[in-house]
Formats: C-alpha cells, structure tokens, sequence
C-alpha cells in the first residue's frame, strides 16, 4: 500500500437556487490540467490556507461566526474564498449596513480583485478590508464530512456546506482551475454522471443523490440544519470487477457498500 499522506483541511459549498422546475445547484468543470480530479464536475472549494487562519483573528471581517471553534470558522471562511475565487460569487455583507452584498455590488469586487486573488497578488483579508465587507459565515449549513481513504497520495478533510446562493449572483467559472461552469439540478448531475455526459468524485455523486430528496432550497437547508453529520472516510477494497467502497451506513447515503468500477 502507498504511504498514507496527511489529509489538509478543505472546504466546498454546494450553492443551491430553486429553478423553474426544480431545485438547482452551480457546478464547475475541473481544469483537466489540474493534479487533483482533472475534467471532474465538482462543486467550488479548496484547501484552508494560512490567509484563510489570519482572517479567523480578524472577528471584524465575518459575522455569524459565534458559537463556532477557530478551525469551523477556517473551513467556512475558506469555503467563502474558495467560492468567490472560482465563480465570483461573494457571501457577504456590507460592514457598515449588516446588508447582504447584492449581485451589482460582488461583480464589481470581483471585477477589481478577482484576478489579481486569483494570481496571489492580493490577499482575500486585503479584499474585504479595504471594501468594507464581512463574510456571513452563518450562511452556510454543514452538510457532511469527508475524508480522502488512507493510502491515497493526495488526501483532504473536507466539509461540504448548503447555502442558498445571493439573489442575481449567476457564477462564473476562472478558466484557471475551471474550464466550464453550469446551474443543474442533482438529478441531472447524477444522471449525467450514469450515462458519461460528466466525470463525478464518488463523494459528490452521494451528496448529489441525497441532495436530490429535496424539492427546494428552504426544505435543504432545513433537513441539513436537523442533520447528524457522521464523518465518512471510505475504506476501499479491490474486487474482481473494479473497486469496492465501504463507508458507515449512518451518515445516511442510503448504503455502505458501493461498487465504484473498474481499477483505473
């Protein structure tokens, strides 16, 4: 077996719109550049970073943050950054108001500072200081909580969180980690996932199946907020037909053992 690496924390957010018909969440398609899930349908997030921990001692740049540790605060202020890198959209509020950033106003700090954050030449701590902006971290609602199998040579600790996505704030992918970006429902991401149409990570083809039970973004948001959240670390087998994936039946994926398909 490989060397088992250190998993680092990581945050992504599944942002969530009630559609026409149904339900829809925003999906980006991964850089097939990109070392980690290359060509993927993913939801926006990334690793915790050191900024990330400095803006945690900044309790002026976020509001909602009582009741959560410094680490909870990291993942969320991270899946916020991670977010806003990757579709320019921006779960905040004006400082001075306590009123939600409206689409009008994330476009333009996008268009000022996106790139630039994007490239490292500007820290996210910089971005909210100088705009007078606060991060609504009580906008997000865990949702689960994976962990990369050990003997996988690139592992993350990842909290995947719900939030409602800002009225008018459509998303837009960087073309740096992402070459494509799409509002669907979780049906139509798992069903594009069976017939080929999208390549999707095993985590996110369960929480895409779970997501699906709920028929708008308020009843999501409120069976996550009722939710026991069992953290899943995948212990893999291999079997004569492919790979075997266990995980504990109470974190509610309707199952424990699935098969995962051929060794690649």
């Amino acid at each position: 077996m490989p060397e088992t690496s250190a998993s680092r924390p990581a945050s992504t957010i599944l942002l969530l719109r009630d559609g026409a018909k149904e339900m829809e969440i925003f999906m980006m398609v991964r850089h097939h550049q990109i070392e980690f899930n290359s060509g993927a349908l993913v939801f926006p997030g990334g690793s915790v970073d050191a900024g990330d921990q400095e803006i945690v001692q900044r309790s002026d740049l976020y509001s909602g943050g009582d009741g959560l540790s410094e680490a909870d605060r990291g993942f969320r202020i991270a899946a916020v950054r991670e977010t806003f890198e990757e579709s320019g959209i921006l779960l905040a509020r004006a400082k001075d108001s306590g009123a939600p950033v409206d689409a009008k106003r994330a476009g333009e700090v996008a268009d000022a500072h996106r790139v630039a954050l994007n490239e490292h030449k500007i820290s996210f701590l910089s971005i909210l200081a100088d705009n007078g902006l606060q991060l609504a971290l009580d906008t997000l609602v865990p949702y689960a909580h994976w962990i990369t199998p050990e003997g996988m040579p690139k592992r993350f600790d990842t909290w995947f969180f719900l939030a409602a996505a800002p009225p008018d704030q459509l998303g837009a992918h960087d073309g740096r980690e992402s070459t494509d970006s799409i509002w669907l429902s979780a049906r139509e991401a798992v069903e594009g996932g069976e017939s080929g149409r999208f390549k999707l990570p095993f985590p996110t083809t369960r929480n895409l199946i779970r997501l699906a039970k709920q028929g708008s973004v308020s009843a999501a948001l409120d069976h996550a907020k009722g939710m026991s959240i069992v953290t899943v670390m995948p212990v893999m087998t291999k079997t004569e037909s492919g790979r075997q994936l266990r995980i504990p039946r109470e974190a509610g994926y309707d199952g424990e053992v699935f098969e995962v398909g051929a060794v690649g």
